[in-house]
């Protein structure tokens, strides 16, 4: 198998499992359009690939350093996600539900599922599982390149295709049903961000 493929493949398989970038990104794609929740998800994308490359060329040090500050990087998170999730329950449903989002909304979007999936690095440790299990660095000098290619690929694939299924969805949402979200969504995203303070305490 080429190491492009096998890093698509990697890309989805990270991606895929549902936690609380999943359900940021589904939430946006909801309630603020495909685009918003395409976005999300590139900012998701792009921390996979940094740790795929990170985990595929080998770097020790920076491995070494990321487990190291693995708690102050997880408080971090944590406490992001108890902010975003308190933001979200209090947002109004009649605000929520917009076609287009100006570029700064944007860059939010996508800086703020960046962070996040970089505050989480045993994410590290599971590509560099992944590649040892799969053996997906054995094909030539060049594959470790194409594999985090793929990677990003694969996992911005799979975004894409769950903020353009939610969207859809989003149209059909009445006021009364986005306020529904905003309430489950915000409770569950602060629930992990709680979950995961106490789960450090």
């Amino acid at each position: 198998m080429s190491a492009l493929l096998q890093g698509l493949l990697l890309g989805i398989s990270i991606a895929v499992p549902v936690g609380p970038i999943g359900l940021l990104c589904l939430r946006r794609s909801l309630t603020a359009g495909r685009l918003a929740g395409f976005v999300s998800g590139l900012g998701a994308a792009t921390a996979d690939a940094v740790y795929g490359l990170v985990a595929a060329l080998g770097l020790t040090a920076v491995t070494h350093f990321l487990v190291a500050y693995q708690r102050p990087l997880q408080i971090a998170g944590g406490l992001f996600l108890l902010y975003l999730g308190v933001k979200i329950l209090r947002t109004p449903a009649a605000s929520t539900h917009v076609s287009t989002a100006p570029s700064t909304t944007l860059s939010a979007d996508y800086f703020s599922t960046l962070v996040l999936t970089l505050t989480s690095p045993l994410t590290i440790l599971s590509f560099v599982g992944l590649f040892a299990g799969t053996g997906a660095l054995n094909s030539g000098s060049s594959s470790p390149f194409l594999l985090v290619l793929g990677i990003f690929l694969g996992s911005a694939a799979w975004w894409l295709a769950l903020s353009l299924c939610a969207a859809a969805v989003g149209t059909r949402l009445q006021s009364g049903g986005l306020r529904v979200l905003n309430v489950c969504s915000g409770a569950i995203i602060a629930g992990f961000g709680l979950y995961q303070l106490f789960r450090l305490v």
